[in-house]
């Protein structure tokens, strides 16, 4: 992958659309955890326990869990899959991987490097299908009796769905499923060290990922400071374009659907009373192209705060106190990420320990590392990603009982 890097950057840019820059990231990210996981085969412990009787020896092995099914999504058309395909194999489990439709090629490109690499054939398998057929393979990957394993990440309604179909042979599954990340400023945060944050956690990918900030829950003593800094940081340093463009730091969203939504979240807050600060509309450089949006005024009965936007659209809530805006950050039924900037140590454990969510970033808006587990709790999924747990999804425990000594 690391030889191939600027050819497999590519083509993620052509296919998904983000800045090249953010595509070769990508790759860097993707092929870390082969070689992560690569090295985690090696640590792939079992146990011996003391017996109670002297005629016994008890061990615990582990062993890989079967055939893997592997569904990934478009936003991270590399990493997605090397991060479930990663651990797969170095548990030894064989994997079919179904690429999202919208980006199939950077899966079939890893398919091609496997063969190179040497990786056996039958080992990495790949089914890109179109829109049309995904939910029937999706359904034969989670029923059929050869398959032990599911590895899922998208929309938390598809998680559902293929949970149901997975029920049917008790298959092992993992979900990393939707995030509705709060993104918290205290009035004793470093502002412009918090605007920095959002501006990376908001709108990487265009603000396209499960861990992009979809709400911003600001104390009302700096409120004013941050929006307005927050709007001149957006309208300096984000760049709408071609992906293929050095200067540009936004692509375009995914589809017309994504669009879509974005504006009918803008539409809602706007009629509740919200105000737009900077952006609200398509961009002229194309039909998918939206411009990064910043929204006041935002109250939590609006849209965009009750559900996941996926797209450059920042809304602003002020609140009063420290028990106010968890309250507000835990109301929601997912918990993947979450994030706050404070410079007061007892509110920093308090809330870090407080937030249900599986990962919170403190005075930091970026903060997935191939060492550390991805995944969510509540409505946002199922095991862990990456770092030493990861290999655990794809491992069956076995107790072997040695008698007769």
């Amino acid at each position: 992958m690391m030889e191939n890097k600027e050819e497999l950057a590519r083509i993620i840019t052509a296919e998904n659309g983000k800045p090249l820059k953010e595509a070769q990231s990508e790759i860097v990210y993707s092929a870390s955890f082969l070689e992560w996981f690569a090295e985690e085969a090696r640590r792939i412990y079992g146990d011996v326990i003391p017996p109670s009787a002297k005629n016994r020896r008890l061990l615990v092995l582990k062993q890989p869990v079967g055939v893997a099914a592997i569904i990934t999504p478009w936003n991270f058309p590399s990493a997605m899959i090397t991060r479930k395909v990663g651990a797969a194999l170095a548990a030894g489990c064989t994997v079919v991987v179904k690429p999202a439709e919208d980006t199939p090629l950077s899966a079939l490109a890893l398919g091609e490097l496997a063969n190179q690499a040497g990786i056996p054939a039958g080992v990495y398998n790949v089914i890109p299908c179109s829109r049309q057929q995904t939910a029937a393979v999706g359904e034969v990957l989670c029923t059929d009796p050869l398959v032990s394993k599911i590895s899922f990440t998208g929309s938390t309604a598809t998680g559902k769905i293929l949970l149901k179909q997975a029920a049917g042979t008790v298959k092992r599954v993992s979900m990393e499923l939707g995030g509705h990340a709060p993104f918290i400023v205290f009035d004793s945060a470093n502002v412009d060290h918090a605007v920095a944050g959002a501006l990376a956690s908001k709108y990487r990918n265009s603000g396209q990922t499960c861990v992009c900030t979809n709400r911003f829950l600001v104390q009302k003593g700096i409120h004013d400071e941050f929006v307005e800094k927050f709007a001149k940081a957006i309208e300096k340093e984000l760049h709408v374009g071609n992906g293929f463009d050095a200067k540009t730091t936004q692509g375009p969203l995914i589809n017309e659907k994504a669009v879509e939504k974005v504006e009918k979240h803008i539409m809602d807050a706007v009629s509740q009373g919200a105000s737009v600060v900077t952006g609200g509309k398509r961009h002229s450089f194309g039909k998918n192209f939206f411009e990064p949006t910043l929204l006041s005024n935002v109250t939590t009965k609006m849209l965009c705060t009750r559900e996941e936007t996926f797209g450059p659209l920042a809304p602003v809530i002020k609140f009063e106190t420290e028990v106010d805006a968890v309250a507000i950050a835990n109301a929601a039924n997912v918990g993947l990420a979450g994030y706050f900037y404070s410079q007061d140590p007892a509110q920093i454990w308090r809330v870090a320990e407080q937030l249900e969510v599986g990962m919170v970033g403190v005075n930091e808006g970026i903060i997935s590392s191939v060492e550390c587990p991805f995944g969510g709790i509540k409505q946002s999924g199922l095991g862990r990603e990456g770092s030493k747990y990861g290999i655990d999804e794809y491992l069956e425990i076995k107790y072997v009982c040695f008698g007769g000594l």
